[in-house]
């Protein structure tokens, strides 16, 4: 079956995504970047050439205009383009929208992130039963593959639950996803993704799974020390994040949280950002009498993600610690990657936490269109073997090491 790849979104991830297409367009065909605003779409062309990222040079690589929110111009462009894959890496209020376009005609549709609405924050979990599941009696009816969450943090880690499950536990007892950069960028203050979504990630309450329930906690009230492979002891916190809400459901385990890593200098920003009502998404009238939203202002006062990348050093771990028990026996292992922000700017022109969330959506086309995932239904991205896709992403950029971490008897 011909192939043809639509990215949606021109960001940093999509930056990423559309160099790992082109090197792998033999299989993947054609790739059309959309966008609403062309030019950053071109620029993502022009960085594929000049780091000759091409493999098949016969294979047409270009770009469109689009409002992905307008589902009917969606529609139209996924069969204007012939594409039979879809990679949605635009922002996450588009994720309903695509994903009906990608229901309506047929094409494989894949994410990297939960679905939001703009005017709603930390809703109750689990999120995906919100938006997605609610769709997913549709993809099976159509037979249309949805695969959600296949970034890194969603997508690998689940991964990594599901490979721990498959190949070194009988009974798991908690998960502890942690996240780390232990990179330098050089500005005073910036995020390594889009400043709206990273901060609305931190400004509501923390959902996590604790003895199989869900429990809320303030934002950046818990922490703990972790000495990570490479990178070092680094401290993380308690955070809600995407996958807990489906790994929740998929994978049989007591407890699974989430930790990211933060520096005293983040913290103190955010925390100020936050207390004096800049990270609100409710918009406010300036003494002129402009409305505007607080948390667009900031984002568009910080710098672009993906201008980060030139400057960057450093690595970034990111694994799950799993504990369980195997024939009887207590078992701990950490199961991860890391990645070298510098490599991934000679490679791709890109920093590691934009390379880490769009390599994997690239290994998921691959199998897609070798048949090798075919759900033919929504799925999450542990309900998938894990092995085919661990084994291609270390062969394109992100391989998994596995460090058996169980303690030895006195």
């Amino acid at each position: 079956m011909k192939q043809n790849i639509l990215i949606i979104g021109a960001g940093g991830v999509a930056h990423v995504a559309a160099h790992k297409c082109a090197q792998n367009n033999d299989i993947l065909g054609e790739l059309c970047i959309a966008s609403r605003t062309i030019s950053k779409c071109d620029k993502i062309i022009e960085s594929i050439k000049k780091k000759n990222n091409i493999k098949d040079n016969s294979k047409k690589i270009y770009s469109r205009q689009i409002n992905a929110l307008d589902i009917p111009a969606t529609i139209k462009l996924i069969k204007e383009t012939k594409s039979s894959i879809v990679i949605n890496l635009g922002i996450s209020y588009l994720n309903m929208s695509v994903l009906e376009a990608c229901i309506e005609t047929g094409a494989v549709y894949m994410d990297t992130a939960i679905h939001e609405e703009p005017s709603k924050i930390c809703e109750d979990p689990p999120w995906y039963g919100n938006y997605e599941w609610k769709r997913m009696d549709r993809c099976k009816a159509k037979g249309v593959a949805a695969i959600l969450g296949v970034g890194f943090d969603p997508g690998v880690v689940n991964a990594y639950c599901a490979y721990a499950l498959k190949h070194h536990f009988d009974k798991i007892d908690t998960i502890d996803i942690m996240d780390v950069n232990a990179g330098n960028h050089g500005k005073y203050f910036a995020t390594n993704f889009d400043p709206e979504i990273n901060f609305r990630e931190f400004t509501g309450k923390v959902w996590t799974w604790i003895d199989r329930k869900w429990v809320a906690k303030p934002v950046h009230t818990e922490k703990m020390n972790y000495d990570f492979p490479v990178v070092g002891e680094r401290v993380v916190y308690l955070n809600g994040h995407d996958e807990l809400h489906s790994l929740s459901r998929y994978i049989d385990a007591n407890s699974i949280r989430f930790w990211m890593g933060f520096s005293d200098h983040y913290i103190n920003c955010f925390s100020v950002l936050k207390n004096i009502g800049l990270l609100s998404e409710n918009p406010v009238k300036t003494a002129e009498g402009q409305e505007v939203v607080p948390l667009k202002v900031v984002k568009a006062c910080l710098p672009d993600p993906l201008s980060l990348a030139p400057n960057y050093t450093g690595k970034t771990c990111i694994g799950n610690l799993v504990k369980g028990t195997k024939n009887g026996q207590y078992k701990e292992i950490f199961v991860y990657n890391t990645c070298d922000h510098k490599e991934c700017y000679n490679e791709v022109e890109s920093q590691a936490i934009s390379y880490t969330a769009g390599v994997p959506p690239v290994a998921a086309a691959i199998l897609a269109a070798k048949g090798i995932w075919n759900p033919k239904t929504m799925v999450n991205v542990e309900q998938l073997d894990p092995d085919p896709f661990l084994d291609l992403l270390g062969k394109i950029g992100l391989p998994t090491i596995v460090e058996e971490k169980t303690p030895v008897p006195a």
